[in-house]
């Protein structure tokens, strides 16, 4: 279904005017914004402001186990007090499950998608690459998670930054999962139904999600949707392998004192750092200055000790 003609977009979001270039920044309200998540936040910001595009925000809150009571606003709060003021509504994926489960039985009833009850002990004992047995069985399972037929495959795909990126052959085939056993929606097929939806040009976004970007080109494939661009920034990392994050209790950054952070993901992004002032005026020069080729090309970046 095209963007434009989903019914289930709330009156509350109405679809943005056309321009060349749309990007977002989608967190999940799994707890308040720290370092790693301020460079994909600026990064996609920057990218689209240089682009003289639009900048989306969507908090995907569909996995209420890992979520924060009071992250969502406070997320929100954060961006406001760095100046990234984003485009039009916010967009919950909370507000769009009927539109995914509609999607879901449209898969199931074509026979794009299948029921599987496979466990991962018995993935693991596959080679820790599923299958598709489910996908053959007779009769077929009527419950369980819900696999993509995955019939295309795809393992290369371009990004902006990085050039050609490869993933495993046997990665690329697997019948992914697209709703999980306990009934959650998978973020593959939410994300790729909403970067659809918001008429995404370009996904701007750090390094860890590689792999999945060659499951979504998959699913936007197959769902006959118009592939963004992806651009993959560099991880920042407390030490190798090890990228910040909530789960690993990253600190808050500050909401009463930007500037310094601001200048510090600058740098982190081989930018050049800005005058200290308010916080638009430097995000105004940072736009003007922007220059994609100086980006670190490497997918992690160790952060010093105490940063």
């Amino acid at each position: 279904m095209s963007p434009q003609a989903d019914p289930t977009l709330s009156p509350n979001h109405p679809k943005l005017d056309d321009k060349a270039y749309i990007g977002r920044f989608a967190p999940s309200p799994s707890g308040p914004l720290h370092f790693g998540s301020l460079i994909a936040a600026l990064g996609s910001y920057l990218r689209a402001r240089a682009e003289q595009g639009q900048w989306l925000v969507r908090i995907e809150d569909i996995d209420p186990p890992r979520e924060v009571a009071g992250a969502s606003d406070l997320i929100l709060k954060t961006l406001e007090a760095y100046g990234l003021h984003w485009d039009g509504a916010v967009l919950y994926q909370r507000e769009r499950l009927e539109a995914y489960q509609a999607r879901l039985d449209s898969l199931l009833t074509q026979d794009k998608a299948y029921y599987c009850q496979c466990t991962r002990k018995q993935i693991q004992a596959m080679g820790g690459t599923y299958d598709g047995r489910c996908a053959k069985r007779t009769p077929k399972h009527d419950s369980g998670a819900i696999r993509i037929r995955n019939t295309l495959a795809i393992a290369r795909f371009n990004d902006e930054l990085l050039g050609a990126i490869e993933v495993e052959p046997a990665f690329a085939a697997e019948d992914f999962i697209i709703k999980r056993r306990d009934g959650l929606y998978a973020y593959q097929l939410a994300v790729v139904m909403d970067d659809a939806l918001q008429g995404i040009t370009e996904v701007v976004r750090g390094a860890d999600l590689l792999t999945s970007s060659a499951r979504q080109a998959t699913l936007f494939s197959l769902f006959g949707e118009s592939t963004p661009k992806w651009l993959h920034l560099p991880l920042a990392c407390a030490q190798p392998g090890m990228k910040l994050s909530k789960q690993n209790h990253a600190p808050a950054i500050d909401l009463k004192s930007p500037q310094a952070s601001i200048n510090a993901a600058l740098v982190f992004l081989g930018q050049a750092p800005c005058t200290p002032d308010r916080v638009e005026t430097m995000l105004a020069q940072a736009v003007s200055q922007f220059d994609l080729s100086r980006i670190p090309r490497q997918q992690e970046i160790i952060l010093p000790p105490g940063t």
